[in-house]
């Protein structure tokens, strides 16, 4: 997937997955790196700055392995801007679509 794409859509997906369920960094990570092609790099700095914004608590879980794990779940904040981000995306979809289909039948 282009890079240029998934810059724009990550914050989104990020604020879905940790709605549906409260995760630590590497599931997150997991869910959304098989889809779209991403790693720790890219999701980090994400979570760093959305929960900077308020959009997500962050709590510590004793993991089996040992070590603690950072957990990410989502505020109202998080979950107005999720609403927001999902209003966008549909509208963009929608009119890039109307657009490809007009291209397309010329």
């Amino acid at each position: 997937m282009n890079t240029q794409f998934k810059k724009g859509i990550l914050d989104l997906c990020i604020l879905k997955a940790v709605k549906d369920q409260e995760m630590y960094g590497f599931e997150i990570i997991d869910k959304l790196s098989n889809l779209l092609d991403i790693n720790e790099n890219t999701i980090y700095p994400i979570l760093r700055r959305l929960t900077d914004q308020r959009l997500f608590e962050t709590y510590s879980k004793d993991s089996p392995l040992g070590a603690q794990r950072k957990y990410y779940k989502i505020t109202k904040e998080g979950e107005q801007k999720l609403y927001s981000y999902m209003e966008d995306w549909d509208t963009f979809i929608k009119n890039v679509n109307y657009i490809l289909k007009d291209e397309k039948d010329e």
